[in-house]
């Protein structure tokens, strides 16, 4: 603990806030998961599963918007109640699910606290930590593709092993929902910085409405998470078809992000917030154009790596630079920006890219493994 921190449990706050970050990327991985034995199981067309799999991803924008907007009000104890409940409602309705309305039910629910966990704890870290909020925030995001690898290694090894069903692949959800249960909500929680430094409420949504700056940062969030989220989806399932388990891509893609974003701080001091985001859009760009000329596997994994090492400090940086260069709209604005970045990922640059790909894989694989791709994909929506 540094003198420079008041809050005698800031330490414990934030290890809280990562594993609420756990659920949530396990949420992401494990659902996206087990689309394929749904769908076997429950006999569901793919309307209904790209349904459940959207609601998965939906339901984080229209919680984090608006419990942004609230979190002060709400504060963000009570949103983490609120996103406790969702994780072990949503994990316990998907697992008793008796047809397709229970999973969607189920798949949004978790979805609504995987948003409220983002609505409440940016803020959170923002506060804890004012001195270093980009670095701390990475920090914080390194538990999003560090869950991924938790819950794809783990998800991998039962399937292997053949260790339990979807159900069980579900109910590791509520794992990291009960240790940040336990760790968090007893405790006593700050007020958010904007509250600490007078602003009103008014001021808040007038510095997220009205500054132009802001709505830069907004716009590029949605280029932001479509970088990152976009690619993810697809990367490993066109490398499976050349022989590489996907889960495995996924897991070391993720993981490669993961310890990246844990030695940020540096990176930042380096360049800046704006200079990562500078080399992060170059690598990420330059990467992208990389894979989709790739002939070999060799080469598309190498370009694969490059990818992870350009989008990994983006979400959590462009979060940052709001912080501190727009402190003013505190909660709101970060919301704002998270819904944003999961909407733009979740319902355009998806679907763009699965129409990319119904256009023109088939000229590059044949068309079994075309099919084998796109059914990989469908099955994590």
């Amino acid at each position: 603990m540094t003198s420079e921190s008041p809050y005698a449990n800031r330490n414990k706050l934030f290890l809280g806030s990562c594993f609420s970050l756990i659920a949530t990327s396990v949420c992401f991985a494990v659902v996206g998961g087990v689309m394929g034995a749904l769908k076997q199981q429950f006999i569901l067309s793919n309307e209904q599963v790209g349904l459940i799999g959207g609601a998965a991803l939906w339901g984080f924008s229209i919680s984090i918007i608006p419990l942004g907007l609230l979190c002060d009000t709400i504060g963000m104890k009570n949103l983490l109640r609120f996103a406790f409940l969702c994780h072990l409602a949503g994990a316990l309705i998907m697992i008793f699910a008796t047809g397709f309305w229970m999973l969607f039910c189920g798949a949004l629910v978790l979805s609504l606290g995987n948003g409220t966990v983002e609505a409440a704890c940016n803020p959170l870290v923002v506060t804890l930590y004012p001195e270093q909020k980009t670095r701390k925030l990475n920090h914080f995001h390194v538990w999003f593709p560090g869950g991924i690898v938790i819950g794809g290694l783990i998800t991998y090894a039962m399937d292997r092993l053949h260790i339990g069903n979807w159900q069980w692949k579900i109910a590791l959800i509520i794992v990291p929902a009960i240790i940040y249960g336990w760790l968090m909500l007893r405790e006593t929680f700050p007020q958010t910085e904007r509250v600490q430094k007078g602003i009103s409420f008014e001021g808040m949504v007038k510095a997220a409405f009205l500054s132009p700056l802001f709505w830069a940062l907004f716009i590029c969030m949605g280029i932001t998470a479509s970088l990152e989220l976009g690619p993810n989806r697809w990367v490993p399932a066109v490398l499976e078809s050349g022989g590489m388990p996907g889960i495995l891509v996924l897991v070391y893609i993720t993981g490669l992000m993961a310890v990246l974003r844990q030695f940020a701080g540096p990176v930042i001091h380096k360049l800046s917030p704006i200079g990562v985001m500078l080399f992060s859009s170059i690598v990420t760009g330059a990467s992208l154009y990389w894979m989709s000329s790739a002939e070999t596997l060799s080469i598309a994994f190498a370009s694969a790596t490059f990818f992870a090492i350009g989008a990994c400090y983006m979400w959590p940086t462009m979060i940052g630079i709001a912080s501190e260069r727009i402190p003013e709209s505190g909660a709101l604005g970060l919301g704002m920006l998270g819904g944003m970045g999961m909407l733009v990922a979740g319902a355009i640059t998806s679907p763009m890219m699965g129409t990319v790909a119904d256009r023109y894989l088939h000229e590059h694989l044949p068309v079994a493994e075309t099919v084998s791709v796109l059914q990989q994909v469908s099955d994590q929506y």
